[in-house]
């Protein structure tokens, strides 16, 4: 568990006094833009990310995110496996999937698997901004 205070591992900082958010995805464009997107939303921090489901798993149980980005769609299995897998470690992160296969049987396994959100990569990609700015802890 992570204490008070601040942690840096390379380019990421852990806040206990933010949203952490991890993000799991294979494609390095992809991960580019959501860090870029999390930067500009106050009260939220990336913390780590991952481009397979190995490291996935590793990371999120090492850094605890409270929140975790997650493509199905990813070497070494899927994300399906990495969202099972953390919900089995009962880990109350808020999991959001984000995917280029948003067919409604994806979507229900991981509504079901225990996934909060489940977005469209191609057309629903702003969402992230919307969700994280409720979820953020704001600074009185």
């Amino acid at each position: 568990m992570i204490g008070s205070g601040t942690f840096s591992t390379s380019r990421y900082k852990v806040k206990t006094d933010k949203l952490n958010v991890f993000i799991s995805d294979d494609s390095p464009v992809v991960r580019v833009r959501l860090a870029n997107m999390i930067a500009d939303i106050n009260g939220v921090n990336l913390i780590g990310e991952a481009a397979n489901v190995q490291d996935s798993i590793e990371k999120i149980n090492q850094l605890r995110p409270n929140a975790v980005i997650l493509d199905i769609c990813m070497p070494g299995g899927s994300g399906i496996d990495v969202l099972k897998k953390v919900r089995g470690l009962n880990n109350s992160a808020i999991i959001i999937v984000l995917t280029n296969y948003p067919f409604p049987q994806y979507r229900k396994i991981c509504m079901e698997a225990g996934a909060d959100y489940f977005f469209d990569k191609s057309n629903e990609f702003h969402k992230i901004i919307e969700i994280f700015n409720d979820l953020a802890p704001h600074q009185d």
